[in-house]
């Protein structure tokens, strides 16, 4: 079946080029050119992912992604942003986007975080808990820290995290996985279905951001950087 995208850039070139190229990967693409637009395509057509660009005149993309998620909608987002700023990140990642692309980019980077991004969507990547584990299906419990895969919601002790689409499957991820020490390469094939090399940026801010999310005074970290490996979930 055919994928659909809804593309919202006001840049013309760009956005055309983008089209293009989605439609020749064998996308059913919908672009439009701003936020309002945006918002009316999304609830007229339900498309498989949308990809937005920050700057858009009136609403821009931070605000359509928030209008979508306050109305329930958990369709995956992917942010188009000149912004490069770590704070301009965690500012997409508040509003409820899933994953983002520093312009200018390579086309091929965003065609695998589309493809990451729908196989999340359409199924889980991680495998199912071995029967021997006496785990519940569709469900992760470690270190004070509760997953229901299946309703993609997570408990720390009785505090619920708002969490998004990628937040959660790494966090599912390192839960299923208490106690192991993952190299970042192993992580980005994990959750994103690319390396992006050494020089990326892209997991440490995740880490961090769902850090927030999940640490509380007085009680004991989680997630720990393994310096030069990668990441391990433990409580110390």
């Amino acid at each position: 079946m055919t994928q659909t995208v809804l593309l919202a850039e006001d840049d013309r070139a760009i956005r055309h080029a983008l089209e293009r190229a989605l439609t020749l990967e064998g996308y059913k693409v919908t672009a439009v050119a701003d936020g309002v637009e945006a918002i009316a395509q999304a609830h007229r057509t339900q498309p498989d992912v949308l990809v937005l660009d920050v700057m858009m005149p009136g609403i821009d993309g931070l605000q359509v992604c928030r209008v979508l998620r306050a109305e329930g909608d958990r369709t995956p987002i992917l942010m188009l942003t000149a912004l490069v700023e770590t704070a301009d990140r965690i500012a997409g990642l508040d509003a409820g986007a899933d994953d983002y692309v520093v312009k200018p980019f390579d086309v091929e980077e965003v065609f695998a975080r589309l493809r990451a991004l729908l196989r999340r969507t359409n199924g889980s990547a991680f495998e199912a808990p071995k029967e021997e584990e006496k785990v519940p299906p569709g469900q992760v419990s470690v270190a004070g820290l509760r997953m229901d895969v299946q309703a993609r919601r997570a408990w720390r002790g009785e505090r619920e995290l708002e969490l998004t689409r990628t937040e959660f499957d790494l966090l599912e991820l390192l839960a299923r996985n208490a106690g192991i020490v993952l190299d970042h390469a192993t992580i980005y094939d994990r959750i994103w279905g690319y390396d992006f090399g050494p020089g990326s940026k892209n997991l440490a801010v995740y880490v961090g951001y769902l850090r927030r999310k999940l640490d509380e005074p007085g009680a004991p970290a989680l997630i720990h950087t393994v310096r030069g490996v990668g990441y391990v979930l433990r409580e110390d």
